[in-house]
């Protein structure tokens, strides 16, 4: 058995992992340690004592010179040279056929080599406490991650209660209208601020890895955390260095989303797991965007967020069956362009705490959009060209205005001017030009 120590410091305003001071205090056995630097040297070749800390994300003071002491007079890892310095530190190690022996052992067991990993409870009670470091938003904040969208004031009034309330939203309406954008603002609020995860967990002997270079972003370690110091680089070198320092995540999957990818995924060559994409995302947004659109159907897809958005824990299983209790502090998004009726019932929809459509823009919102646009892709803009737009190519042909048209009207201009060598305009001709190139009668 495995202690479960490294009791989680909150400063006030903020939270920062514990001071690792010695091997009790990584809640991890001092053999599993020792096994960790072994297939670290199995896989690297000779590292000096301080590139095998910083490895395996340890102090060398106190914990990696111990395990390294041990490994040595065992004759496990032996001493290569010495770089001139005093200590564990600036020496040279490699492994030993013994040292193999044992590394290829412990490899059959897991592959894992990199950063030592938390206990599984340590993480739970730290994504507990930082779940309060939220930003809650006002108006005024929405106006100002908003500004870039024109979308109406109804839907907009509506956006904001959602976005406090962490929980879940499912944004619905015809495509190009804006649901894609609105959430990856809400992504861009959520980056401005922090949090703390670590580098993997370790569970009955498991590792599970959880900082993903594409789905977390780093944060710089100076930064003021949750509007308070933490001290600066000095005080964050004191820290569990097994902990890093990221932006709150925004991730987004789409199609590619089954409901094994909802689950611990077990690599059979590797030996470890892989976090799946809630517990990456928990502190920050899911985003499951062309909801409807996954392999899976979206009943099932549905039914396995039950319990996760009414109790606020998930529960994940190990490949030996075991299952296991996490916080799921994650906004969960369903963004569809499908009708509600085919995809969820009204058992269902009563678990989601906000249900915002995001129809198509009124004649004035059009219009702002499109001068906007043809502002930013420095377009002649002029109201002539785009009443002719409006009435020779939506009023004429009972065609639904979209949020999106304007934006990719204006590309054909460009594409279409530069290929004539005139001057971008809103002139009928480019208008028509514009219209029979983009749009297609279904």
């Amino acid at each position: 058995m495995t202690r479960q120590t490294g009791q989680i410091s909150a400063p006030v305003g903020g939270f920062s992992p514990p001071q690792i001071n010695s091997l009790e205090d990584t809640g991890l056995s001092s053999l599993w340690l020792q096994d960790l630097i072994l297939k670290v040297l199995y896989f690297r070749g000779y590292l000096t004592g301080f590139k095998i800390s910083e490895e395996i994300a340890l102090p060398l003071a106190g914990v990696t010179d111990q395990l390294l002491t041990t490994l040595k007079q065992e004759k496990f890892i032996e001493v290569k040279s010495s770089q001139g310095g005093l200590g564990e530190g600036a020496y040279t190690f490699g492994i030993t056929s013994a040292g193999i022996l044992r590394a290829r052992e412990a490899m059959e067991r897991s592959q894992y080599a990199g950063p030592a990993p938390v206990p599984f409870a340590v993480y739970n009670e730290a994504i507990r406490k930082q779940k309060s470091g939220r930003l809650t938003v006002t108006t005024r904040t929405m106006r100002q991650i908003l500004s870039q969208l024109i979308i109406s004031e109804s839907t907009f009034q509506r956006l904001g209660p959602a976005l406090n309330s962490g929980s879940s939203i499912f944004m619905y309406g015809p495509p190009g209208n804006g649901k894609t954008s609105i959430a990856r603002a809400f992504g861009n609020l959520v980056l401005s601020q922090n949090m703390y995860i670590p580098y993997a967990l370790y569970l009955d002997g498991q590792v599970i890895k959880v900082y993903d270079a594409v789905s977390h972003s780093i944060a710089p370690e100076t930064e003021v955390e949750n509007g308070s110091s933490t001290g600066g680089l000095r005080a964050n070198m004191r820290r569990d260095p097994r902990w890093i320092k990221i932006r709150r995540p925004f991730i987004i999957v789409g199609g590619e989303l089954t409901l094994e990818g909802l689950d611990l995924v077990f690599d059979d060559t590797t030996k470890f797991y892989e976090a799946p994409f809630q517990v990456k995302a928990n502190g920050g947004i899911l985003l499951i965007d062309d909801f409807g659109r996954q392999q899976v159907r979206p009943r099932d897809l549905l039914n396995r967020w039950i319990v996760p958005l009414e109790n606020r824990v998930d529960y994940l299983r190990l490949h030996t069956g075991r299952k296991v209790e996490v916080p799921f502090d994650v906004l969960i998004v369903f963004s569809t362009n499908l009708p509600p009726k085919d995809l969820v019932d009204e058992a269902f929809l009563r678990r989601l705490r906000h249900k915002i459509e995001v129809g198509d823009p009124s004649f004035e919102e059009y219009r702002e959009i499109f001068k906007r646009v043809a502002q930013d892709k420095k377009i002649e803009y002029n109201d002539q060209g785009l009443a002719y737009l409006l009435q020779e190519w939506y009023i004429k042909r009972n065609r639904k205005m979209r949020a999106s048209h304007p934006r990719d009207l204006c590309d054909q201009i460009l594409d279409i001017s530069s290929y004539l060598a005139v001057p971008p305009s809103m002139s009928r001709e480019m208008i028509d030009n514009a219209g029979k190139a983009y749009f297609v009668d279904i």
